[in-house]
């Protein structure tokens, strides 16, 4: 997943994504995007806001 780190952006931010905790979460940490059996869930609907 660390080559598919490097291109793949936030739908909604534009922002780049990191692994944290088995989901894809923004830069600034405030939103999280799913991960199905290895496969990344980048859609803009399915982001989910991350309580700080």
């Amino acid at each position: 997943m660390d080559f598919l780190l490097e291109v793949v952006r936030c739908p909604r931010t534009g922002q780049k994504l990191h692994e944290e905790a088995g989901r894809l979460v923004t830069g600034d940490g405030a939103l999280a995007y799913r991960v199905d059996d290895g496969i990344p869930v980048l859609l803009a609907e399915e982001a989910v806001e991350v309580a700080r």
